[in-house]
């Protein structure tokens, strides 16, 4: 298998942030469930990415003594084959993923998590500066709205549109959880020996 999937942030702190938004949860696990299930299915690898960050104390959510760098609740169990924790919106700063990736002869990244503009669109954009082929599943990334610097609201969608807008064709191909699955399974043959 040549494809591995980044699972970037989908983490117990969230909920944690005053800015946490329930609205779109539902639609975003099912999506990501839907591509862990398809993952497994087809035996393509899935790294777990944790965030922490800021001062070890409880009341940091971002903190491992928080307790709350784990999954997020409703996310499918599943076998990890690396789990790391980056302190970088990249997942490939300073974790040892890229050498990871190198060593299990990886390809092609299908990227998804929290939160769709920050670490998941960094870890992209550097994977494809890095010369890995990078799907980006958006409808497996979740936001939450943001005033812009002007203090107009810039609603969720929006700002998925914009990550699609701006990595499609540049830093990734757009996919949907069908679509990235359906392109691990058509993996060349020798690919999965």
């Amino acid at each position: 298998m040549t494809t591995a999937l980044l699972l970037i942030d989908v983490q117990a702190s969230f909920p944690a942030r005053p800015y946490w938004d329930e609205r779109e949860l539902p639609a975003f696990l099912s999506a990501c469930n839907t591509l862990i299930d398809g993952c497994v299915a087809r035996g393509v690898p899935i790294v777990q990415v944790f965030h922490s960050d800021g001062p070890d104390q409880p009341d940091n959510p971002f903190a491992p003594c928080s307790g709350l760098l784990r999954p997020l609740a409703g996310l499918r169990d599943y076998p990890p084959a690396l789990t790391l924790h980056k302190h970088r919106h990249s997942a490939l700063v300073g974790t040892g993923l890229s050498i990871w990736l190198h060593q299990q002869g990886i390809r092609r990244l299908i990227v998804a998590g929290i939160r769709t503009e920050q670490c998941c669109e960094t870890t992209a954009r550097h994977a494809s500066d890095e010369g890995w082929a990078v799907d980006y599943v958006t409808d497996a990334t979740l936001t939450f709205d943001m005033r812009t610097p002007d203090g107009a609201l810039l609603s969720a969608a929006d700002i998925r549109e914009r990550t699609a807008t701006v990595l499609a064709g540049r830093f990734a191909t757009i996919c949907s959880v069908a679509q990235a699955l359906d392109r691990a399974r058509r993996e060349p043959a020798e690919a999965h020996a």
